[in-house]
């Protein structure tokens, strides 16, 4: 936490100098500037195979749908309403490094834009000229300001500004954990979505389940890091034995093998019980991904109070809701499910009460807020009613 918070003082004090440093120090890139040239993002799309450019329309698109019918809608009334504005400026955080995430760049910056977000200001440790992400944010239309800055230092640029990013209202998009420790750091300066931990996904599943589909759906969990979590449920222990053999069979096969491996002998459970047991499991960890493949998926998914986000069915595995499935990928860790949700178009607004209060209404009212603030012994307050009703 204090090597954190050394970088954002850094930051708040030199602004892109420090940035140009400290890229240098952690990323080993010499940069001569910050800002993307919208001509790379447009050179970055038009590079891709047309395959692949109509797989991330398709995205984009189930994306924006199912992020329009969500979308909360004002309420409006006589005397009260309630009513829904987007935020002026958001950062969004787009992990870069080793891989390259596309799907993060729709699964939050999409939502923004259906919530009516002005500015979307994006930083990304991306330094290659041509890449998927450079793409993606071509695809959204986010161009203006796109910023190669990665790590706690781009966090604290959106949440201070600099010479180059300005400062925006809140911070959205997943990243390592300096990105995680930098959010929670400036949390109050600026507004986030939420603070994120290691990936984890939670199985409930019964025979009426292939176990091969069993094996890589946790597969595909654990080989996002070594320190992903994978929670395997079921009332049959003969069946979870099944499916342990075969991930000891696949594992060593597998592209990232060896993530898969130090993820499934560090942060693998298996747990076997009854159905009562298993579900108040299911709501005690309230896991990122909980995916219910059983033939009574209907009943259990009914009782799942917390969770990041519920995939019924055997055609609605993780994988499918990381890239397609329409909702965003983006969901809360570490148990947060118990207090918090995935990230929504709704984030990305704010929101206010209007009060108009009718002179009938007042006159039913005010004896009751005087007495209240008489008992407070806030006479301003109460003499802020009364001298209303004297004049009436």
């Amino acid at each position: 936490m204090i090597a954190v918070q050394a970088i954002i003082d850094k930051v708040k004090v030199d602004g892109d100098q420090a940035l140009y440093s400290l890229t240098k120090e952690f990323d080993q890139q010499d940069l001569d500037k910050l800002k993307v040239d919208p001509a790379l993002l447009k050179a970055s799309w038009d590079a891709l195979e047309p395959e692949l450019q109509q797989a991330l329309k398709l995205t984009k698109q189930r994306i924006e749908d199912y992020e329009t019918k969500i979308l909360y809608k004002d309420h409006q009334d006589d005397e009260l309403s309630y009513v829904y504005r987007p935020l002026e400026r958001v950062g969004i955080y787009i992990p870069g490094g080793t891989a390259l995430y596309p799907s993060s760049v729709l699964m939050t910056i999409v939502p923004a834009l259906v919530a009516g977000v002005k500015d979307i200001i994006v930083t990304t440790p991306v330094f290659q000229p041509n890449n998927i992400t450079f793409a993606a944010l071509y695809l959204c239309g986010v161009t203006d300001y796109v910023f190669t800055v990665g790590g706690a230092q781009a966090i604290a640029a959106l949440a201070y500004g600099t010479e180059s990013i300005p400062k925006v209202d809140k911070i959205c998009g997943p990243g390592n954990a300096y990105v995680a420790m930098a959010k929670r750091l400036v949390f109050g300066d600026v507004g986030i979505d939420s603070i994120a931990g290691p990936s984890e996904i939670l199985l409930y599943v019964d025979e009426s389940t292939p176990v091969d589909a069993v094996v890589y759906d946790l597969f595909a969990q654990a080989e996002h890091d070594a320190n992903a979590r994978t929670f395997l449920l079921s009332e049959s222990q003969e069946y979870v034995d099944r499916i342990e053999e075969r991930m000891e069979e696949l594992v060593e096969s597998q592209v990232r093998g060896d993530i898969i491996k130090a993820s499934m002998d560090n942060n693998h459970y298996a747990i076997v019980d009854s159905r009562d047991k298993l579900l108040e499991v299911i709501d005690y960890i309230g896991a990122e991904h909980v995916s219910i493949q059983h033939k009574d998926q209907d009943s259990i998914v009914e009782a799942i109070n917390y969770a990041g986000a519920v995939f019924k069915g055997f055609y609605s595995m993780e994988a499918i809701g990381d890239y397609v499935a329409g909702p965003s990928h983006v969901l809360p860790t570490n148990r947060n499910a118990r207090f918090s949700h995935g990230l929504n178009a709704n984030d990305f607004r704010t929101s206010h009460a209007i009060i108009s209060i009718k002179k009938a209404t007042y006159n039913q009212i005010a004896p009751a807020a005087e007495k209240i603030a008489q008992s407070e012994g806030l006479f301003a307050h109460q003499r802020s009613v009364s001298i209303r009703r004297e004049s009436l």
